[in-house]
C-alpha cells in the first residue's frame, strides 16, 4: 500500500520536471530560431508568386525540378548568378523546367548560398506542385518555369512600395533623379549615392546590356511615376530592380502594391514547424518520465 500511495506524487515530480525541461528547450529552440531569422537582413520577404498549373507527384517533371533546385542550392556557394534547363533536350518537353537564381550584388559568397539554400527550401513549401514559381527575398532571387524565360526581357511590374512620408523639398528630388539616372546605366549591380540621397539597382544576370538598360529604364520610370514624391521607394520588376531612400532612414511603414500573402504563409508555415517540434520535444520527456 505505501508504494501505491507513492507511485503518483512520484510520477507528478517526474512529470513536473519533465514539461519543465521539454518548456526550457523549446524556448531555446524558438530564441535561437529568432535570432537565425533575425541575423541576416537578406532573408526579408519582398515578393512570391506560383503557377495555377499544377505537376503530379513523382512525375518526371518534378524529378527535373527537384533536379534543378539541387543545381541552385548547390551553385549558391559558388557563384552570385546562374541559370539552369533540366529535361529540355529530351522527347518529351513538356517534362523541362527552366530556373535561375540570383543573389544581391554586394552579399558574401557565404551568405549569398545561405540564401539561395533558404529559398529553395521555401518555395517548395509556398508553391506545393506547381509548374511555375517566383521568390523574391531582399538578398536572393529564385525562379522557375515550365517555359523558357532564360535571356528574354521582362519589365511586368511585381512589386512595388512607396513610403507615405513625402518630400516636398527640390534639392532632395534633384538629387534622387540625378542617383535614378546613375542606376538607369547600371549593367548588373549597382549603388549609387549623392548627399542624403542613396539608391540601388541590378538586372538579372541571363540580360544582356542593352535589355538591362531597357528594364532599368521602365523601373526608373515607374518610381517617378508610380510613387511620386515618396521619400523612399522600391519597384521590382520581372527581371531588374530599383530603389532609392534617405540615408540612414527607410519608413516601414509604406504602401505595398502587394498584401505579402506569401509572406504570411512563410510566418504561418514556420510557426506551425515550430508548434510541432515543441510538442514533439514535450512527448519525448513525458515518455521518458513515465518509463
Amino acid at each position: 500500500m505505501w508504494r501505491k500511495r507513492n507511485l503518483l506524487p512520484l510520477q507528478h515530480s517526474y512529470l513536473h520536471k519533465a514539461i519543465l525541461l521539454a518548456l526550457n528547450h523549446s524556448f531555446l529552440l524558438l530564441f535561437f530560431s529568432f535570432l537565425s531569422s533575425h541575423q541576416v537582413k537578406a532573408y526579408i520577404f519582398i515578393y512570391g508568386g506560383c503557377s495555377q498549373e499544377k505537376y503530379q507527384p513523382n512525375s518526371p517533371f518534378e524529378a527535373n525540378l527537384n533536379s534543378l533546385l539541387s543545381s541552385i542550392a548547390s551553385s549558391g556557394s559558388q557563384s552570385d548568378f546562374n541559370n539552369f534547363a533540366i529535361g529540355n533536350n529530351t522527347s518529351t518537353p513538356d517534362t523541362a523546367v527552366y530556373g535561375l537564381y540570383q543573389c544581391r550584388g554586394d552579399l558574401k559568397t557565404t551568405e549569398c548560398a545561405r540564401c539561395t539554400e533558404n529559398v529553395v527550401r521555401q518555395i517548395t513549401l509556398l508553391c506545393p506542385y506547381c509548374k511555375g514559381a517566383t521568390l523574391q527575398l531582399d538578398g536572393c532571387f529564385v525562379r522557375y518555369e515550365s517555359i523558357d524565360f532564360l535571356g528574354k526581357l521582362d519589365t511586368n511590374l511585381m512589386y512595388k512600395k512607396c513610403s507615405r512620408s513625402t518630400s516636398n523639398d527640390a534639392e532632395f528630388f534633384r538629387r534622387r533623379d540625378d542617383v535614378l539616372a546613375d542606376l538607369q546605366t547600371a549593367t548588373s549591380f549597382r549603388v549609387s549615392t549623392l548627399g542624403l540621397v542613396e539608391g540601388v539597382a541590378q538586372c538579372l544576370g541571363d540580360l544582356s546590356s542593352a535589355d538591362c538598360s531597357s528594364c532599368l529604364s521602365e523601373a526608373v520610370s515607374k518610381l517617378k511615376n508610380v510613387c511620386g514624391a515618396a521619400a523612399a521607394a522600391d519597384v521590382y520588376l520581372g527581371k531588374c530592380y530599383a530603389k532609392y531612400w534617405a540615408s540612414g532612414y527607410y519608413d516601414s511603414s509604406s504602401d505595398s502594391s502587394t498584401d505579402d500573402q506569401v509572406g504570411k504563409s512563410v510566418a504561418i508555415i514556420a510557426g506551425a514547424l515550430a508548434g510541432l517540434a515543441i510538442v514533439v520535444v514535450l512527448l519525448s520527456f513525458l515518455r521518458k518520465a513515465m518509463d
